[in-house]
């Protein structure tokens, strides 16, 4: 029988780093994208090294990676924990991974075992783990397990449902990720910006940069980061508020332009108090063959009812093709009952090809 043992990883600073540590965070990578790849199928999703790094050093919440070999060395397993560093923090998410060629050997169950130590011993009483899945858009009836938000559902035969069920988690949402296919129907786009537009009327300005926000915009721009930790739909799996300063979104900034990419923000301005009510944010790669992921997206509740959120993702999508033109496709991630922003990702064209489900885990 073969034993397995999980090792810790030493994150590389850069790709630049210790030949060692990059190969070591290369095969962890791999096998993590192999293990979501071969439930839902898009390859699109698959992550290149320089691209994901930097996401790993995001100051206040670096990710811990782990991995399991076999007796030869070989990475069979991969896992990580995200939390944030500050004192008396009690969430974090978990991530666990198999090689799809050595599944349903324990690997899996001693992989969680570690990382759910660990939160415990570290104190996170709430955690929280996504699972892929080959579900596309609702589903009900024999053979899945609904969501309690009342929308969306994952089959119940599926490997990590089966997982997670068998180890006491809570399922608690559905999140559709979607697809636009590049260039988007031009008529489409021009036509809901003018409805949306119109819509919003003359007391809702459009914004948009890359890369680093202007100075007259970063307390906005922190109070929506923070705002997403309490306004965007997350079940009954309510996490704490996050809070997000000018100096944390700054570091974050500087961080990510480490990337081979670009961050493209749309904000939109509430004008009479000069403040922002909402944002989308686009993490475009300089490799025009990979696809834009669509990164957060939050209109504040005290501007809803305007369409600002058809605005700020009609803005987007073409501030991409006219700025960033060749790119394949936008990927975004919705939850399933937030049927504002599925309804207007559907009317310009965006195609559900997937899911995850959210599960949680509390002591």
């Amino acid at each position: 029988m073969s034993t397995y043992t999980v090792e810790e990883l030493v994150v590389p600073a850069t790709m630049d780093d210790d030949p060692e540590r990059v190969r070591a965070f290369c095969d962890w990578l791999a096998v993590s994208d192999a293990a979501e790849v071969a439930v839902h199928g898009l390859t699109e999703l698959s992550w290149k090294p320089a691209e994901y790094l930097p996401m790993c050093h995001e100051p206040g919440s670096p990710s811990r990676l782990f991995v399991v070999r076999d007796p030869d060395g070989s990475v069979v397993g991969a896992g990580s924990y995200d939390t944030k560093t500050e004192p008396g923090t009690t969430n974090c998410w978990l991530a666990v991974g198999v090689r799809p060629d050595r599944q349903r050997r324990g690997i899996g169950t001693l992989l969680a075992d570690h990382l759910e130590g660990l939160a415990r011993a570290e104190g996170r009483t709430q955690r929280k783990t996504y699972a892929v899945s080959r579900q596309v858009g609702p589903a009900t009836g024999p053979g899945f397990v609904p969501a309690p938000t009342g929308s969306g559902a994952v089959p119940e035969d599926e490997a990590g449902v089966r997982f997670l069920t068998g180890r006491g988690w809570h399922f608690g949402q559905v999140n559709r990720i979607s697809r636009l296919g590049l260039p988007a129907d031009a008529s489409v786009v021009r036509a809901l910006h003018e409805r949306a537009a119109t819509a919003a009327g003359p007391e809702y300005r459009v914004h948009t940069w890359t890369d680093r926000t202007p100075d007259a915009w970063l307390d906005g721009v922190a109070l929506l980061h923070t705002r997403m930790s309490t306004d965007a739909p997350s079940g009954d799996m309510a996490e704490p508020e996050d809070v997000w300063t000018a100096d944390r979104v700054r570091k974050s900034e500087e961080q990510l332009a480490d990337g081979p990419h670009a961050m493209l923000t749309v904000a939109v301005e509430h004008v009479p108090s000069t403040t922002l009510a909402g944002f989308s944010q686009l993490k475009v790669p300089h490799d025009a063959s990979r696809p834009v992921m669509q990164w957060d997206t939050l209109v504040l509740r005290e501007h809803r009812g305007h369409r600002l959120g058809w605005l700020l993702k009609v803005v987007g999508i073409e501030t991409v093709e006219r700025d960033f033109p060749g790119r394949p496709s936008i990927i975004t991630f919705n939850a399933e009952e937030n049927r504002p922003m599925l309804d207007v990702n559907e009317a310009v064209g965006f195609v559900g090809v997937g899911s995850e489900g959210i599960w949680e885990q509390r002591d």
